[in-house]
């Protein structure tokens, strides 16, 4: 039975292939990943040396499509996705230049000769399917001077239908594997109404990616699984299929348009001032921008615009910062660039509440942060690194486990239960419950508490960010229980900041000083310090050496308050005194409630800020240096002098 409706199921090859070099009802575009189309990976192409995940390997001719000559099956997934036919593509319209779309005919027409559709998984295939559809809109068109053999053209359309077919009846079951093979179904509809099924599938997909859109994105916009990566993979999915059916004048449910808005507004927010986003979870720290223009062109959305252009063009957010509750994503950010500040410049902060998310992407990570300011990533969740576990150090177990992650670790384990299992490591345990206890955010401050309780330990772990908008942070982090255990509060730096941390302890003081921030605690004689080496992960296969500072108590009931002070070139003097918090029954201790001043000065004037945490059991009002307190957070902001300049409570 042949592929094609009538009357293009009787043509010949030659016509077929004249048929599609003119037609022009069709209005399409090719979505293009730079860094797996650089010029220079397809210039190594037709020589058949092939790098993925920075690993590289000659294939020899013709390839054998069936052997994977990595350890890392994800080298052979990226082998079968053909990224490189659009990477083909785009160079032979640079240049014109026939090797490119010859490699194109050749390496396309051996993978058919021996690949069988089930060889790989079916999401191998949804992105095989695109990256076809997106190298043909290269080679095969009205202005293109190339014109393959009319029985390989034949011959392609063949793979390509039975691979649509085959995906639309072996479609994942859930998540951003089904959301990519849906739109490499709805792709393939569109730009090939001419195929036997197409408008088959055209409505099947159509129907399938609305209800998948809500299963997909929780209410908050942001993608059950947690990673800030895949949020802005499947998001670029679901912004294909927009721009196409707009495109196309095909009509969508709304549902669709209104849950991607709510998804490139989690976008907005995530991406740090230096333009890119945080590797939280399974993630590399990309820039996903170009994303949030694609919104302001679909919505016209100026806020959009704002942040793809870091600045230069729309309309700022109206708030700085933002929750996202659903998935327990929170953002502290001192601006938008809208005042004196460079938009690059902004402090940020982003904390980690939420659960494991859905799928196998979670790490063991609540209650971790990021911070970046003055265009750099300075505390940073080091990635994701491998899916690989082979090899005499497991770097996905690693890379996963809570001792990577910038939260406390409590008797070196893992918030989950994480161990070998048959034949890789999985999570075997209940995961952690977090609960956000409170989230402001106020003119002059922002404010997060949040509750994390594991079943791998008897130990309640409280954190409580306080943002003194604009300059920095003051984290507090409670931990309790009825027995001794070992609390390491860990903080990973950039690989920037390798060999490059000091310590200076004075007075009451002790700071850890690495470019760009200062991590200053309240000296505690029971509390050690030490500066390790770890390692960051800026893309999947790469991993660099970073900094690792611990500060570490073995205790039953233990309390750290550290202040987080980024600076953008002159290191600011900083230094800490506790004050004494004094209920109706005397002195309250640090676990109860903590009063601490902080002298610093930068740029501007000397100043003084005073800040008072009530954390359990103190009496309803309390005494905190000369004035008498009710609230569970009081924030006083002082000029050198002492004249208040601000006074805040919570």
């Amino acid at each position: 039975m042949g592929v094609f409706e009538p009357p293009y199921d009787r043509w010949s090859a030659e016509q077929v292939l004249q048929y599609f070099q003119q037609r022009q009802t069709v209005q399409y575009f090719p979505v293009i990943d730079p860094l797996e189309t650089d010029p220079g990976k397809m210039e190594r192409i037709v020589s058949h040396d092939f790098v993925f995940h920075h690993e590289s390997h000659h294939l020899g001719t013709p390839i054998n499509w069936l052997m994977n000559p990595s350890q890392d099956r994800e080298w052979m997934f990226m082998l079968h996705k053909f990224y490189y036919g659009v990477g083909l593509g785009t160079r032979y319209q640079e240049t014109q230049d026939n090797r490119y779309a010859h490699t194109w005919v050749e390496l396309t027409e051996s993978w058919i000769d021996q690949v069988s559709l089930d060889f790989l998984p079916s999401r191998v295939a949804g992105r095989r399917i695109q990256n076809w559809i997106f190298s043909h809109f290269f080679f095969i068109h009205p202005n293109s001077r190339f014109s393959p053999p009319p029985q390989f053209y034949l011959k392609f359309l063949r793979s390509l239908f039975q691979q649509v077919q085959y995906l639309a009846e072996h479609l994942d079951k859930a998540r951003n594997h089904r959301t990519l093979e849906l739109c490499a179904i709805f792709w393939a509809a569109v730009v090939f109404p001419e195929f036997r099924h197409a408008e088959q599938w055209l409505q099947s997909s159509t129907e399938a990616l609305a209800q998948n859109i809500q299963e997909d994105l929780l209410p908050d916009g942001v993608h059950c699984e947690l990673s800030t990566e895949y949020h802005h993979l499947v998001l670029k999915n679901y912004l294909g299929v927009l721009r196409l059916a707009t495109l196309n004048q095909i009509s969508l449910p709304d549902i669709i348009a209104s849950q991607i808005y709510k998804a490139l507004e989690f976008s907005l927010y995530v991406h740090k001032p230096d333009g890119f986003i945080p590797a939280l979870s399974d993630a590399d720290p990309g820039c996903y921008r170009d994303l949030l223009r694609q919104g302001y062109e679909l919505f016209g959305s100026k806020t959009f615009l704002y942040g793809a252009s870091q600045g230069t063009q729309g309309t700022p957010p109206t708030s700085y910062s933002k929750g996202f509750s659903d998935s327990g994503y929170f953002v502290m950010r001192s601006g938008w660039g809208d005042q004196q500040e460079r938009f690059e410049n902004e402090r940020y902060l982003l904390a980690d509440c939420g659960p494991l998310g859905q799928g196998n992407h979670g790490h063991l990570d609540a209650l971790n942060v990021e911070v970046a300011a003055y265009g750099r990533s300075l505390i940073v969740d080091p990635g994701r690194y491998t899916y690989d576990e082979s090899g005499k150090t497991n770097w996905r177990a690693a890379f996963r486990g809570t001792a990577a992650h910038n939260t406390v670790l409590i008797d070196g384990k893992n918030q989950t239960s994480y161990r070998l299992g048959a034949s890789r490591f999985e999570i075997c345990g209940p995961e952690p419950v977090t609960e956000v206890v409170t989230f402001e955010t106020q003119p002059g401050f922002d404010y997060l508490h949040a509750v994390v309780r594991s079943a791998e330990y008897p130990v309640i772990h409280e954190r409580k960010i306080l943002f003194l908008r604009p300059e920095y942070w003051v984290i507090a982090d409670i931990l309790r229980a009825e027995e001794p255990h070992r609390y390491d509060l860990l903080f990973h730096l950039s690989s920037e900041a390798h060999h490059r941390c000091h310590t200076i302890l004075k007075q009451n003081t002790l700071i850890v000083q690495s470019p760009n921030l200062l991590l200053a605690q309240l000296y505690q004689p029971k509390q050690f310090l030490s500066l390790s080496d770890g390692f960051v992960s800026s893309s999947y296969g790469t991993k660099h050496a970073a900094p690792v500072i611990t500060f570490s108590q073995q205790e039953s009931i233990a309390c750290f308050h550290t202040v987080v002070f980024p600076f953008l070139s002159t290191t600011p003097t900083l230094s800490l005194q506790p004050i004494p918090v004094t209920g109706q029954n005397g002195p309250c201790k640090d676990i109860s409630a903590f009063g601490m001043r902080i002298s610093y000065q930068s740029s501007s004037s000397p100043r003084q800020d005073y800040v008072a945490f009530r954390h359990l059991g103190v009496d309803p009002s309390y005494r905190v240096h000369d004035w008498e307190l009710t609230q569970k957070l009081h924030l006083i902001r002082t000029m050198d002098e002492g004249t208040i300049v601000e006074q805040h409570t919570l």
